[in-house]
């Protein structure tokens, strides 16, 4: 028998030899480069330092600290995603390490792009000992745009076996459901599948395999059923498994007994294993199925942002009515578990750390968490209370397992130069059979083009196209089978949003003019400094006669065309300091060559709406309104470590970089809002950036941002300005 190690542990280290294989194949690397992943391990406190591991030649090592520099120390720091190091410890600070210690008298200038480019003794050739292993402490600042070149993570638990090596086989009466909750487990082992004896198996084992399969929880199966289903030779493994429950994979288990096999008398007293699975509302076979009477939604104390894909994103918890992020310390996958069962999705596959999925605003509200895993919600777990000093450069972040539901086989991009890109193509019922078409362009958008690219599992929309003809797709799925499609940008599939049906109506009809998209793995994500504009609202009262650019602009209201050029307008003016907190710089749909000039100024647009500023009443008419033209998008001020990429001088390029941000001064014509025919009284005042959604963001919920206001005919007071979330059911926490 062999030793009791994690189930399946051969497994996980061919997948990750091939994930290194194929990781290495895109980073051009000189040839003969050794390929090798890097984590911070032992014991630590923060994700940015730990003892440093080498993962190469399918196993985990550790690196001598004998002549180690700082120089070496930057090389890890950025082969991690970090802009440097700050420090190196010698002698185990962080722990001794286990196996092989792959590196020695490791030697760097600082310029290696990799720790293998170094000079050492060679690989395994060392004479240290597990005392001597090094560790390293990482600046906090993140490379702007880093990604990370193999699917393994700096989270020592994440080594994952993949969901194919164990599978779920439905009897023939269920074989077409969706998602499939229900059926014999089978493991594969030697090329073969086999079942696994239930008379050892535990509701914590079906709990474990529920949540690998993108399902929170488990119930009892009718046996009944089965006893009669089961007619085949039976093929058992050749061990048992012993869950706890709080695995967030079947990996993490141990071997239980081991099984004597005897053909098909092995399990003599039992039955080979089933499960069957609960699935979380959203992937509910029938939507409408046990939920006859009014459903009220609860308020959710937990939800994801900034994920390309279902069941991905930042871990946000709300507070005190307040939207807060969660810090990195001690984040772990059972942690990460807890979240996403709780969220209706299946165990963890990532707990993720500093920021990788985009950094948040606002209060971090929970530090240092520890879960047991059996928790119903997240705030249910034991967290530090009195830890403070978490910057969001640490929120946390999780991946989930979610079900299998096919999405990705009802559609398909065609004619692209890549898998990112292409004319979208539909798999649609015609004349009773299944026809592969094309989506009537009319209408389309980034918000549609974005529901396309998360079905696909290809991230974010890039762009998208209502012009396709640079795409030859095949020419037998030219016709349009879906038009009129309008997203809502929640849904999991285009059949979800509003269209058609059946009765098509599309004038340009598809082929060249069919609908098409982009998709890209990161995306900007722009973020209102609420703060700002709280601090430095104010009236102003201004002659007509030098506002003439505004007003040919349309930054007045509609009554100052009529205006003398003596009389005065009353502006409420104020500043905007818009932040990209996301994993890619915001940068203009238009090329140069399309940007308008507008004379009176002497500038270019580049985005000819970037901001709408608006004056509701308190029942939401609107009695004021600006707009802000993007004629100058530069990165005003950036965080420390990251360099201004974009500058309008000289008409130059214009966005903001990752991590950077474009402030307009309240002293900016058009930078404000025309109140002159307002009358006293209670308002609020709404922000509302990239309205048209004219460029892809992985998060469009925090882009609007309300204050109370009261106005009384001489000065204006401003405030509980805050960014607005749309899962709130109440624009204000006060009134």
């Amino acid at each position: 028998m062999p030793p009791p190690c994690s189930l399946l542990c051969h497994l996980a280290t061919l997948l990750c030899v091939w994930a290194l294989c194929q990781a290495q194949l895109d980073t051009k690397l000189p040839p003969g480069t050794p390929i090798i992943q890097l984590r911070l391990a032992g014991d630590k406190h923060k994700h940015y330092e730990g003892r440093v591991e080498v993962y190469y030649n399918g196993e985990w090592g550790t690196v001598c600290d004998d002549d180690f520099s700082i120089h070496a120390a930057n090389v890890v720091c950025r082969e991690l995603g970090y802009v440097e190091a700050v420090s190196w410890s010698p002698s185990s600070k962080y722990g001794k390490g286990e196996g092989r210690i792959w590196l020695d008298n490791v030697h760097c200038s600082g310029l290696e792009r990799t720790l293998a480019q170094c000079e050492s003794n060679g690989f395994g050739v060392s004479d240290c000992k597990h005392s001597e292993d090094v560790g390293v402490v990482c600046s906090q600042r993140r490379i702007a745009g880093f990604k990370f070149i193999s699917t393994l993570t700096n989270n020592v638990e994440s080594l994952n076996v993949q969901v194919e090596d164990v599978r779920i086989r439905a009897i023939s009466s269920q074989r077409k459901r969706v998602p499939m909750t229900e059926g014999y487990l089978e493991v594969k082992d030697g090329g073969k599948w086999r079942q696994i004896c239930d008379l050892e198996w535990t509701q914590m084992n079906s709990r474990v395999i529920c949540g690998m399969y993108g399902f929170p929880g488990e119930k009892r199966y009718n046996t009944k059923v089965y006893n009669f289903a089961w007619r085949r030779k039976k093929n058992y493994w050749g061990f048992g498994v012993n869950c706890t429950g709080n695995e967030a994979s079947l990996h993490g288990c141990k071997l239980g007994h081991k099984v004597e096999l005897r053909g098909n008398a092995t399990c003599e007293k039992g039955l080979p294993v089933v499960v069957n699975c609960v699935p979380g509302r959203a992937f509910a076979p029938s939507h409408a199925q046990g939920f006859s009477k009014a459903y009220r939604v609860e308020q959710p104390l937990v939800r994801l942002r900034g994920g390309a894909n279902i069941g991905e994103g930042r871990v946000e918890v709300l507070k005190n009515g307040e939207w807060g992020t969660v810090c990195d310390d001690s984040w772990n996958l059972e942690a990460a578990t807890v979240v996403c069962r709780e969220l209706g999705f299946g165990s963890a596959k990532e707990a993720l750390a500093g920021g990788k999925l985009g950094q948040g605003m606002g209060p971090v509200h929970m530090n240092e968490v520890k879960c047991s895993g059996f928790e119903k919600s997240l705030t249910e777990c034991y967290f530090n209370r009195d830890a403070l000093g978490c910057s969001h450069e640490e929120d946390a972040a999780v991946r989930c397992n979610v079900p299998a539901m096919g999405f990705q086989n009802r559609l398909r991009l065609s004619g692209g130069r890549n898998p990112f890109e292409g004319r979208v193509e539909v798999l649609a019922e015609k004349n009773g059979s299944l026809v592969w078409g094309t989506v009537c362009s009319d209408s389309w958008g980034t918000i549609e083009a974005t529901v396309v690219c998360r079905q696909l599992g290809l991230g974010f929309a890039n762009n998208a196209f209502q012009e396709t003809w640079y795409w030859p797709g095949d020419v037998s799925a030219d016709d349009v089978v879906m038009s009129g499609v309008r997203c809502s940008g929640t849904e999991m599939t285009l059949a979800q949003c509003l269209h058609h049906g059946k009765h098509l109506d599309c004038p340009r009809g598809g082929g060249r003019f069919a609908a098409g998209v982009s998709c890209s793995e990161t995306a900007p994500d722009l973020v209102l400094n609420a703060q700002v504009v709280e601090h430095t609202t104010y009236l102003e009262d201004r002659p007509m006669y030098i506002l003439q650019c505004a007003n040919e602009e349309h930054c007045l209201s509609s009554s100052a065309a009529a205006a003398t050029s003596s009389s005065y307008r009353r502006l409420l003016r104020f500043s905007s300091q818009i932040h990209n907190n996301g994993l890619t710089d915001f940068r203009p749909r238009a090329a140069h060559n399309s940007w308008i000039w507008h004379e009176c100024h002497r500038h270019y647009h580049s985005m000819e709406v970037f901001t709408h500023y608006d004056l509701l009443s308190l029942n939401g008419t609107k009695v004021a309104e600006g707009h802000k033209a993007s004629f100058c998008l530069e990165d005003t001020q950036c965080e420390e470590g990251i360099e201004k990429r974009y500058e309008c001088a000289n008409f130059g390029q214009q966005g903001i970089t990752v991590g950077c941000w474009d402030t307009y001064r309240h002293d900016i014509d058009c930078q404000w809002i025309d109140v002159t025919d307002v009358v006293p009284g209670d308002y609020i005042f709404q922000v509302v950036i990239n309205p048209n959604f004219e460029v892809a963001e992985s998060d469009y919920t925090n882009n609007v941002m309300k204050c109370r206001c009261r106005y009384d005919g001489h000065r204006i007071w401003m405030y509980n300005c805050y960014i607005v979330s749309t899962t709130s059911n109440t624009w204000f926490p006060c009134v």
